[in-house]
Formats: structure tokens, C-alpha cells, sequence
């Protein structure tokens, strides 16, 4: 089919929001196309991009959601359906296709009920691979309670134009279609994580007999994960939870992750943690007081955490929150090399797509999705941008993106403009590297050495 007619046969089944898209027409219909005010790094990359689904089973794994109020918790094998992106042939951006997911808070709100929705991507069903510069970083996906493996397709997407290949997980218990108990989440992020990442280490060998056979490199992998995604992918990473927090969990299935109870992965080599749950004022908006100092860690659970991290979070965050939850997550894993974006006047919704069509008849569906200080297009752009710098710099070891992260001021309101003649800047310009002039609004920056 040619391109033409399949996005006429697309605007046709999607609904009315997308109904001009084209594609000789720039449109941010497609989560992750580029505004003209977009910072240098969030452009696609030299690839197309190719997507395939993986069905996967994690066996003997706690059953937290049936478990009995005594006795032993029954196991089950754990299924996991994971969305794979990854460099293909092709022109960059030159790929059509759609992602299905669906709105609501679990199966059984009625205020909330699961309405089916489409996002439109690019990227290409099945595609074949560029094998030639393989094998490629792989960067894991985790994301929010509630949410899906398509929550972020704007930054998976990218990320596969640029040579990586992404695989975003759907959580059982936890995403939009089945959530379950709380517990259940709390528990299997950061083992869904572990998991995930031997199951694409396995498949991307060469010889395994996968489509994704060669193409992965797994020993330079990266976590991505959105609020209870970060949670997780903070403990994966080396964060370990403290004592406190095993009541939360039937059977004290919780004591596995806590720290000096499990090792990590030396595969992992890098975080972005979106937004992550589990800070003191977190676990305290949900009504539990006997946490740790930092809520679900104490000092030496942050201590656990030694690989580079960035965090990424909105100063008026109503979930996770700023003061009393991030920040001092950022402040505190003082063995990692670490980076926080702040965004101001933001809450919660620092990482998703734009809402999607179908929540704008929902206050509470458009609200999982948007931040009412920010433009969504404008938010993952800027997150592509910082994004690709980090894991350039962390798993590619490409020196030169560390000026993008390096900021000569923290605040960019605070950023003075003095450039010569010719516009190259003096001395005593701080302006960030990437951005245009007057589009670097509404951010802050640091940076954090371990100790």
C-alpha cells in the first residue's frame, strides 16, 4: 500500500483530532515530531524505525495478587508483553503505523472505564534491521501505575532513530487494561526490569535464532522509567528499599529487593528516572507513615545506587513531589554520577505522550496524560533532547554530548546572551547548547559528582 493512501485509510479510522494529518504536512498528531522551537538533540536520528511485539513468560514468580491473608503466596508464570523499536532500513521518520491502547484506571472503575484510543507513530511493523551497525545500546522502558508499553512512543521511537533498540514493557497488574493490586506493583518493577533485560540479551545474540538475533548489545543497557517505572528502576539500578516498607507487601516478598539483598546487574549501566515514586512525601500522599527517611530508601539504600542517573521532575509534582520526594532522591544517591531536570511550574506528567483524543471528554483521562503549565510537544522535546545527550554520553561514550548536560547556569531564566558579531558566543555567554535563542524557558539543570 502506498504511503499516501495508508494514512487516508488512517485519519479515516482514528478519531477526528487526526483527521488532518498527511504526510507532506508537518503534524504533531504523531507523539515525538519536532516543533520549530525543539532544542537540537530531540531530531530524529539517520534510522527508520522498526517495531515488533514480544509475548514473554517469567516463570515461578509470587502470585501477590491472589495471595491469602496467611499462608504461602502461590506462584504463577508471570507473562509480560514488551514493545521492541529498533534501527531499520529505510529513510528516517519514513515509517506509518499505529499503537492500541486503552484509557481508564483498571477494568472495573465505572468513572473511569477502559475506552479504546490509537496513536498514531512512525515507525514500520516487522521491518527489517540495519544489521551493519549493530550490535545497538538497549534501552528498557518502564512505565507509571497506571500506564502501558506505549505511554512514551514520542522518546522510544526517537531513541531508535538514533541507534538503540527500546523495549517498553507492559506490567502485568499494572497497566491501564489490568490493574491490580498495588502490592503486585510494588514488588515486580524492578524483577520485570532484571527480567526483561536477560530475556533481550538472549534474543539479541547473535545466533539465538530472533529476529532481533545480533542486534543487541545488552551490556550497555539503560533503565527509562516513569514514576512507579523510576520507583522500580531506581531499585533495579542498586537503590535498595529499606525494612520499613515490607509490611507493604504480602509474605515480606519485599525483603528480596531491600538493600544488601540482591545484586545488581552490571549490565545496567545508566537510569532516567521520571518523576520516581517512593520519596518520603510520596509514600505519605498515600497514607503510610512508617517509612524510611526517604520513604521507600535510607541512606544507605541510595548509597546502592552507583551508576549514572538522571532525574527528570516538575517542581510542582503532586505524586512524586519535589521537596520531600525527588529532590532529595537526587541529593542523597551521593555514590552515582547524577543529573536532575527540573521543570517549573510542572506536576506529575514530566515523561507521557500528549492526551490522546479520546480522554478529552474525561477531565480525569486528559489529566493522566497533560501538564497544564506545559505544552505535551513541547515537554517531549525537550526530554528527547536531554534524553539522547545522557545515554549518548553513558552507554555510546560520545564525549561531546556532555556540553548539552554541562549547563554554564542551572536556571535558564537565568541565562545571559552575549554573543559577538559573527554570533559565536564570548566569554561570558551561558546560554545551554542546543537551544534556539529565547526557547531556553522554564528549566532548571544540576549536576551531582559521587562523593
Amino acid at each position: 500500500m502506498k504511503r499516501s493512501v495508508l494514512f487516508l485509510t488512517l485519519a479515516l479510522l482514528v478519531p477526528a483530532a487526526h483527521a488532518q494529518l498527511a504526510p507532506s504536512v508537518p503534524s504533531q498528531s504523531v507523539p515525538g515530531d519536532a516543533r520549530p522551537d525543539a532544542p537540537e538533540l530531540s531530531a530524529r536520528g539517520p534510522y527508520a524505525v522498526g517495531v515488533r511485539t514480544l509475548t514473554l513468560t517469567n516463570p515461578g514468580q509470587l502470585d501477590i495478587v491472589n495471595a491469602p491473608k496467611e499462608g504461602d503466596i502461590p506462584r504463577y508464570d508471570r507473562p509480560l508483553t514488551v514493545e521492541v523499536w529498533y534501527p531499520a532500513q529505510g529513510d528516517s521518520g519514513s515509517g506509518v503505523t499505529t499503537y492500541t491502547d486503552v484509557l481508564g484506571s483498571g477494568p472495573n472503575d465505572p468513572k473511569r472505564p477502559n475506552t479504546p484510543f490509537i496513536t498514531l507513530g512512525r515507525a514500520t511493523r516487522d521491518a527489517p534491521p540495519v544489521a551493519a551497525a549493530a550490535p545497538y545500546p538497549l534501552v528498557i522502558v518502564s512505565h507509571g501505575y497506571a500506564g502501558s508499553r506505549y505511554l512514551m512512543t514520542y522518546l522510544t521511537e526517537n531513541l531508535a532513530s538514533k541507534g538503540y533498540v527500546v523495549a517498553a514493557i507492559d506490567h502485568t497488574d499494572s497497566t491501564h487494561a489490568d490493574k491490580a493490586a498495588f502490592a503486585s506493583t510494588l514488588l515486580n518493577r524492578a524483577i520485570d526490569d532484571n527480567f526483561v533485560l536477560g530475556e533481550m540479551a538472549r534474543l539479541g545474540a547473535a545466533g539465538s535464532g530472533s529476529p532481533l538475533s545480533g542486534l543487541i548489545n545488552a551490556d550497555q543497557t539503560a533503565l527509562v522509567g516513569y514514576s512507579m517505572g523510576g520507583y522500580g528502576a531506581l531499585n533495579a539500578a542498586g537503590a535498595g528499599y529499606g525494612p520499613e516498607m515490607v509490611p507493604l507487601v504480602p509474605g515480606g516478598a519485599l525483603k528480596a529487593r531491600q538493600t544488601g539483598n540482591f545484586k545488581v546487574d552490571p549490565r545496567i549501566k545508566a537510569v532516567v528516572a521520571f518523576a520516581p515514586w517512593g520519596g518520603d512525601a510520596a509514600v505519605k500522599g498515600i497514607g503510610v507513615n512508617f517509612g524510611g527517611k526517604y520513604g521507600f530508601w535510607d541512606e544507605a539504600g541510595l548509597a546502592g545506587l552507583k551508576v549514572p542517573t538522571m532525574f527528570v521532575v516538575g517542581d510542582r509534582d503532586d505524586v512524586s513531589y519535589y521537596e520531600g520526594g525527588v529532590k532529595p532522591l537526587f541529593e542523597n544517591a551521593v555514590n552515582a554520577e547524577r543529573y536532575m531536570l527540573v521543570y517549573q511550574n510542572a506536576a506529575h506528567n514530566s515523561a507521557p505522550n500528549p492526551p490522546p483524543a479520546a480522554s478529552l471528554n474525561s477531565f480525569d483521562d486528559y489529566m493522566h496524560y497533560a501538564e497544564p503549565a506545559w505544552d505535551m510537544a513541547r515537554l517531549n522535546n525537550i526530554n528527547q533532547h536531554f534524553v539522547t545527550a545522557f545515554l549518548d554520553l553513558k552507554l555510546k561514550g560520545e564525549a561531546e554530548d556532555a556540553a548539552y548536560l554541562n549547563v554554564p547556569t542551572p536556571k535558564s531564566n537565568d541565562i545571559k546572551v552575549s554573543r559577538n558579531a559573527d554570533g559565536t558566543p564570548k566569554a561570558d555567554d551561558t546560554s545551554w547548547k542546543g537551544f534556539k535563542a529565547r526557547t531556553a524557558r522554564g528549566m532548571e539543570l544540576y549536576k551531582m559528582m559521587p562523593k
